[in-house]
C-alpha cells in the first residue's frame, strides 16, 4: 500500500540524505492503516512536488513520546548528534497535544530509501 505524508524542509532533507531514518507520528487513524513493508510518499510542504519514497521497516509503537525517546536512537529520529542530549518528549508538543497523544499513542515509523 502507498501512503502519503508531508514534512517540513529540514525532515524533508534529513531523510532526502539518508540522516532520519525514523519518522515521529501520532498513532492515529491514518498511521495504524501503515503496515511493514509498504511505501510512504513523503512531500516536501512548501513544494508538494519536491518528494522522496520509502519502504517502511518497522512500526516502533508506544503510548507517548516519552516512552518512544527513551527507547529509540534520537539521532536517527531527526535530532543531530549535539542535540540529542538535549532533546525532550515535549518537542512534540509543537505538532502533536497532549491529549492527542494520551488519545491515539504514538509510532516511529523506522524508513529505508528506495
Amino acid at each position: 500500500m502507498i501512503h502519503h505524508m508531508k514534512l517540513h524542509d529540514q525532515p524533508f532533507r534529513m531523510i532526502s540524505e539518508g540522516y532520519k531514518t525514523i519518522e515521529l507520528r501520532l498513532y492515529d487513524e491514518k498511521r495504524r492503516c501503515i503496515r511493514e513493508g509498504d511505501t510512504i510518499v513523503f512531500s516536501r510542504s512548501r513544494d508538494q512536488t519536491e518528494q522522496i519514497c520509502a519502504k517502511v521497516v518497522k512500526l516502533h509503537r508506544f503510548d507517548s513520546f516519552a516512552e518512544l525517546y527513551r527507547a529509540l536512537p534520537l539521532e536517527q529520529c531527526g535530532y543531530l548528534p549535539e542535540e540529542a542530549a538535549a532533546a525532550s518528549p515535549k518537542d512534540m508538543e509543537a505538532y502533536y497535544t497532549a491529549e492527542e497523544q494520551a488519545r491515539y499513542g504514538v509510532v516511529g515509523i523506522e524508513l529505508e530509501l528506495f
